[in-house]
């Protein structure tokens, strides 16, 4: 058999207990079970509880050819029953432990999120298992989650917000699974069977794409036993990961015909990687520019100044397989020409021009500071060391974050912005019945 493996890194970072800001060392240690499953653990005793955060890599992107939403739709029936419980059952007994245990599906991960008491752990964990390894897919719970899904399919068919996401990820990601919405179709989900979905779970939950971390009442032994137990078994591999796909756009706006009173618009283009040397500077100047806020260019500049929106922002988004720069704006059908001739000039304004050294400073102040508020719990902290995970970071990441924002320049940031941000790929569409807005082309 083979013995626990443990690494531990001492990191100090700021935690919140009440109202009062205090300096914790947190240490991250690296577990490897007897069986050979691998976790991040953030050990704390003084509260009666732990948290566990399981990822499975591939999500709503392994659906397999002409059955989209087939992994959505198993990833709602985890919880309506396992083993021998229906949904009520299940439901029940997590409530008599009072066990919480939630999941979540998008295009790059299947994600689980579990608490449980001390003194109920053990039964918590079989709850788990249960649903993971042994899902009970009846007939009667598939046809009433169903149901629910193609009620919250048909209510996006008329949401403004969710036209412009489909439009774009179609316009941008082409025959990629990226380009459909991972809920399905109408079509796609009410032709699903019970094979599908047994198909896409075996898919989806495997051994080879999990991804576990814990904070709280629990030591590494302790989880390394849980981990063997837990995940011990389920299929070895899953289905295969997505290939990458490049994003290339043409500056231009696609006008999506629709009766509401307000438009709303995406925009953006290809972006970069989560692992590239220039992220730290690429992330500073979004804050910067679309991301910070009342205190960001865009913000200022379309609503402060102009009054043309109540919000508009931008954001980097690494993906799996593809990376953009996107950002959002609403705005009545008689302004939002204005609004999107605005951000087009901003846009090419930072890459020509860059950021100023107050611009830089406020950012890194901004940015280091708020940094220590998200490790408020043992929840927050099993998710954070989850995202480290899949972003194949260092356990030293939390050490090291708040020195690689401050080692940015000004000459640094403003390089990354005339090579990231690219006025002439920057694609809009829009939905709604903008007056006076040139369109490329015209489609829904």
């Amino acid at each position: 058999m083979k013995h626990f493996v443990v690494k531990r890194f001492v990191l100090a970072v700021g935690l919140i207990f009440g109202a009062t800001l205090a300096q914790a060392d947190i240490e991250i240690q690296q577990v490897e079970s007897p069986g050979g499953f691998d976790a991040w653990l953030v050990e704390e005793h003084a509260i009666p509880f732990v948290a566990l955060e399981l990822r499975f890599k591939g999500g709503g992107s392994l659906d397999v050819e002409g059955k989209r939403g087939a992994t959505n739709l198993m990833a709602s029936l985890l919880e309506e029953g396992a083993g021998d419980m229906d949904a009520r059952g299940f439901a029940e007994a997590k409530e008599g432990i009072a066990a919480q245990i939630g999941y979540d599906l998008n295009d790059d991960t299947l994600s689980i999120s579990a608490k449980f008491l001390t003194e109920t752990r053990d039964e918590g964990v079989d709850l788990l298992r249960a649903s993971i390894v042994d899902p009970a897919f009846d007939e009667d719970s598939i046809e009433r989650v169903r149901k629910q899904v193609l009620s919250g399919l048909a209510s996006d068919a008329t949401d403004p917000d969710k036209i412009v996401s489909r439009v774009f990820d179609g316009m941008v990601y082409g025959d990629h699974p990226y380009a459909t919405d991972y809920s399905g179709t109408l079509e796609s989900v009410s032709a699903l069977t019970r094979d599908d979905i047994v198909e896409a779970w075996k898919n989806a939950i495997a051994k080879d794409r999990v991804v576990v971390s814990a904070a709280g009442d629990i030591t590494a032994e302790e989880l390394g036993a849980l981990m063997d137990r837990l995940l011990s078994d389920l299929p070895d591999t899953g289905a295969p990961q997505p290939a990458r796909v490049d994003v290339m756009t043409e500056a231009g706006v696609t006008v999506v015909p629709f009766d509401t009173p307000q438009s709303v618009a995406i925009f953006g283009h290809r972006g970069m990687k989560r692992n590239d040397p220039d992220f730290f500077a690429a992330y500073i100047l979004n804050t910067i520019f679309g991301e910070g806020g009342f205190e960001s260019r865009l913000m200022d500049e379309v609503r402060e100044k102009r009054g043309l929106t109540y919000g508009v922002y931008s954001y980097l988004m690494p993906r799996d397989h593809a990376e953009l720069v996107i950002g959002r704006v609403a705005s009545a059908n008689d302004r939002v020409a204005e609004a999107v001739e605005v951000i087009k000039a901003e846009w090419a304004k930072v890459a020509s021009e860059g950021v100023t050294q107050q611009e830089l400073d406020d950012a890194k102040t901004y940015l280091t500071g708020a940094y220590p508020l998200r490790f408020d719990g043992n929840g927050p902290i099993a998710k954070i060391l989850a995202g480290m995970q899949l972003d194949d970071l260092d356990p030293d990441y939390i050490k090291t974050r708040n020195a690689n924002i401050e080692a940015v320049t000004l000459e640094g940031i403003n390089r990354v912005a005339s090579e990231l941000m690219k006025p002439d790929e920057l694609a809009f569409v829009v939905v709604g019945q903008p007056v006076g807005l040139e369109a490329a082309n015209v489609g829904q």
